[in-house]
């Protein structure tokens, strides 16, 4: 194993933990901020990747693609935050996860029925197609180094917003005691359809970027969603912080596990079975993983300790 591969691989594992990270942060928001379990969360990732194929289809740009998965996933998220999210505020978890869980059945059905069943495919643009030469002669996709370089400016951009404006003050404060911001004037329903609406346009984004590695198709939020939670117990409940460290964390044992265990394994057994034992215990990491920082931490790392 050359030291070119590996780090061809940790990159791999930047770029799949910064995809991560547009997922969670927006998820982790609304846990921290409006106490709400969102399993719906995934559509909106889906509801992205489909805007942006159809609209990079019809218009021939990606960047128009891309543009309209925010619009998109954000209106939705506003809308469903408006509708049926802000009715749940009061009632108990399982009446949430109930709720959303349809939300699920609604979006795919919904999806299926605008763009058919057969998936869809979002071509990269001619300046991002190919390989780039970094140093140590390392060659590497420049849509995925894409990714990576997407996933920091968001990362500083929300860590922006959180900290120094006034949407950001008020979001930590909502997070605190929302009922005090609420006596101070603070229009409560707004704040959490922006949350709401936020949180959905980050996933959107994120479903149309990995569009363009994988097929668009009904169902692919879920997933992605079973990451993402594992990304904000990991990180800490209501934590950007958290949530960046948490999908780095998860994209990076992933991915350096898949490529690690089978090589370690084939020490061993032969290629096929190597191959095989390998990928299945790569696949548990992640849960190991969560698990030891649960027994550590039980808030997550970033997370505020009962």
């Amino acid at each position: 194993m050359s030291i070119t591969l590996f780090i061809e691989q940790v990159l791999n594992g930047l770029q799949f933990g910064f995809m991560l990270f547009l997922m969670s942060a927006g998820l982790t928001l609304v846990f921290g901020v409006m106490g709400l379990i969102n399993l719906a969360h995934g559509s909106f990732y889906m509801i992205g990747a489909f805007a942006a194929a159809a609209i990079a289809s019809w218009t021939g740009s990606f960047w128009l693609g891309l543009l309209a998965s925010l619009m998109a996933a954000a209106i939705a998220g506003a809308l469903v935050e408006m509708v049926v999210i802000r009715r749940l505020y009061k009632r108990d978890h399982l009446d949430q996860v109930l709720a959303t869980f349809a939300l699920i059945l609604l979006f795919s059905e919904a999806t299926r029925w605008l763009f058919g069943a057969f998936p869809l495919y979002l071509d990269v643009p001619a300046i991002l197609s190919g390989s780039l030469t970094l140093p140590m002669g390392i060659v590497y996709s420049k849509y995925r180094l894409f990714i990576i370089i997407v996933g920091i400016l968001i990362a500083i951009g929300l860590f922006l917003l959180i900290s120094k404006t006034r949407l950001g003050v008020r979001i930590r404060a909502g997070e605190s005691d929302r009922e005090m911001i609420a006596a101070l004037g603070v229009n409560i329903s707004k704040l959490y359809t922006i949350v709401f609406a936020l949180g959905a346009a980050l996933a959107g984004l994120a479903g149309a970027l990995i569009g363009s590695i994988q097929s668009v198709e009904v169902g692919m939020g879920e997933p992605v969603l079973i990451l993402a939670f594992v990304v904000i117990v990991i990180g800490g409940i209501g934590s950007i912080k958290g949530a960046l460290i948490g999908a780095l964390l998860v994209g990076l044992t992933d991915t350096l596990g898949r490529f690690l265990l089978p090589a370690l394994f084939g020490a061993f057994l032969d290629p096929a079975s190597a191959t095989s034992i390998g990928s299945a215990i790569a696949s548990m990491l992640i849960y190991i993983l969560m698990a030891a920082v649960l027994i550590y931490r039980p808030s997550g790392l970033y997370g505020k300790m009962a």
